[in-house]
């Protein structure tokens, strides 16, 4: 039985690379062209979620904790290193000006702190506020996706998009919610009737994120779960 009122975030399409691709503005790709994407989120949003609850989340987390070490020849390696500094992970300061000396944004406005904070805690599953290799990697993927759909209905380049197209992309991406939560999320990421990509990209973070939390909770794939107060503020809060 799917899941009632919640959905899922498309997976890979067929025929895309799972990992491995340089993402734009890194070495070997060039930045905020369409048509070149790395990555599980490489092509269109994915349809619904498949039967039975939740699609998988851009084809599943790539390099999970305790993987071996990337290889040496791998393109994204040194710009990495060059950006983490000593400690060898990426914190949202670091994050930033990443994306901005790269133009990842192209003629859009630059990610705000708060979400590169975001970002970062999408990927955070030890909670230190800091994203390792496997997980900046992974971070690009999704944003390389998101970014070419919204490109997709950013046709003019105004670097915004409508109430209703924005709709549009979360009903895409697999997430099935009532109306009314629908409506709470245009308010929330709305300026002037408009959705800039800063917030854009926001809302996708924030959406995958939480689902991820909620299906990890899931346990019985119901679409229904019990948070202890503690454990609910930690979820949302960290976010």
């Amino acid at each position: 039985m799917a899941y009632p009122g919640y959905g899922g975030y498309g997976g890979p399409m067929p025929g895309m690379p799972t990992h491995g691709m340089p993402p734009q503005g890194m070495p070997g790709a060039p930045m905020g062209g369409p048509g070149h994407m790395g990555g599980p989120m490489g092509g269109p949003m994915g349809g619904a979620p498949p039967h039975g609850g939740y699609a998988p989340y851009g084809g599943g987390y790539p390099g999970a904790f305790g993987a071996p070490p990337p290889a040496a020849n791998d393109p994204m390696w040194g710009y990495f290193t060059a950006i983490a500094g000593q400690d060898g992970e990426i914190d949202a300061e670091e994050l930033q000006k990443c994306l901005t000396q790269a133009g990842f944004t192209g003629n859009y406005a630059p990610f705000s702190l708060d979400t590169c904070r975001i970002m970062i805690a999408m990927l955070d599953r030890d909670f230190t506020g800091k994203m390792g290799f496997n997980e900046f990697k992974e971070l690009f993927a999704a944003l390389n996706g998101w970014k070419q759909n919204f490109m997709m209905f950013d046709q003019d380049r105004s670097g915004t998009v409508e109430p209703h197209e924005m709709s549009q992309a979360i009903n895409a991406m697999g997430y099935r919610m009532s109306p009314q939560a629908l409506n709470g999320i245009l308010k929330r990421y709305s300026k002037n009737g408009r959705i800039y990509f800063d917030d854009y990209v926001a809302c996708c973070v924030k959406l995958r994120a939480l689902t991820d939390n909620f299906k990890r909770r899931d346990t019985m794939q119901q679409g229904s779960v019990n948070f202890q107060y503690d454990d609910f503020i930690l979820c949302t809060m960290s976010i």
